[in-house]
């Protein structure tokens, strides 16, 4: 338990627990404050942009958080999770396709039962995605080290290439998104209502994340990490405690793959490409390895460059370079452990 800030709290008050005073804890809050407060701002200043800015950061936070289950505290290096980011963005884009048909049997249009509702699109991205995740989890989780992210990189680029080669939503060129997918009682057209629903995905996704790693499949899975043949001795086969890692990770990469779709009104084969996997790899290594809200600091840090210096040079990933050489030689903690300390999986 943690302790508490303030042992002598009146009777019938709640004490405020130590942790949110700390530096760790001023620097989490820090970073949700910034990260909520600065679109709500640019809303009320007229300026959209920022809104819609402050939703892909948020999304792509999200999907590293997902990244980061598997890398930062399952110890698996996928170099495939655009796979599932692009599945997700492919259930989104061909749902708003299909948002209306036309009935056999009727004179007027009707929808697709659920093509318009979130809620479906969400529960059909994490039933695909995990069972994606499930089959080739399976396969790559056989092997180790570099033979691992092979394997991953291989099946995503299968994932890739059909895509690629699909005509009926687009092939190579991508499918437009004209109509964004709707949620009961919710405008999602809205740009700030689009971003709180962003929003609340990524707390969401790190709760489950923190749930997972507090309870006894987390310590197995961090024993997994460390040294699976002890865990094996402890009767807990390392194989399926890394398989449920792996699924819940590619659901929630695949959840925010949905939302970053319906985004944007676009969903392309790009988002299926390795270069997605190398950039939310990035993101999870400069915000933190096995860090709950490494992957925020790592979107935001990537995104800002990307805005402010992609705006004054073509060549601005030289300078991420740069940060990112950084980062893995004085700063391996990444940026959350500069700011917060040097606390393993906080």
């Amino acid at each position: 338990m943690d302790k508490l800030k303030n042992d002598s709290a009146p009777p019938g008050l709640p004490a405020i627990p130590a942790t949110w005073f700390d530096r760790k804890g001023l620097v989490q809050i820090g970073l949700l404050a910034l990260l909520l407060l600065a679109p709500l701002a640019a809303y009320l200043l007229g300026h959209v942009y920022y809104v819609n800015l402050g939703s892909r950061i948020t999304l792509i936070a999200m999907a590293a958080v997902g990244l980061n289950l598997a890398i930062g505290y399952g110890g698996m290096v996928s170099f495939g999770h655009a796979a599932y980011f692009g599945l997700g963005g492919y259930v989104a884009g061909i749902s708003a396709y299909h948002a209306f048909d036309y009935s056999p049997f009727l004179s007027w249009p009707i929808a697709i039962p659920g093509s318009d509702s979130m809620l479906v699109i969400w529960l059909a991205t994490i039933l695909l995605c995990g069972l994606l995740a499930l089959a080739i989890g399976a396969i790559s989780l056989r092997t180790t080290g570099v033979y691992f992210i092979m394997i991953t990189l291989a099946f995503a680029q299968m994932v890739y290439y059909f895509a690629n080669s699909w005509p009926s939503y687009g092939g190579e060129d991508g499918l437009p998104i004209y109509l964004r997918n709707t949620l009961p009682l919710v405008d999602t057209g809205r740009p700030l209502t689009f971003f709180l629903l962003c929003f609340a995905g990524l707390l969401l996704a790190m709760a489950i994340t923190s749930r997972m790693m507090k309870s006894r499949f987390g310590a197995a899975l961090t024993m997994a990490r460390l040294n699976d043949t002890r865990l094996a001795t402890a009767g807990i086969s390392p194989y399926p405690v890394r398989l449920v890692a792996f699924v819940v990770s590619a659901m929630i990469t695949g959840l925010a793959g949905a939302l970053y779709a319906d985004l944007n009104g676009f969903v392309s084969p790009t988002l299926l490409s390795w270069h997605m996997s190398g950039e939310l790899m990035v993101i999870v290594i400069l915000g933190g390895v096995g860090r709950l809200y490494g992957p925020l600091a790592g979107a935001l840090l990537f995104v800002m460059m990307e805005t402010l210096l992609g705006g004054l040079t073509e060549y601005w990933k030289l300078f991420l370079g740069l940060v990112l050489l950084f980062v893995v030689l004085f700063a391996k903690h990444g940026l959350m452990g500069w700011l917060a300390g040097r606390e393993p999986h906080v």
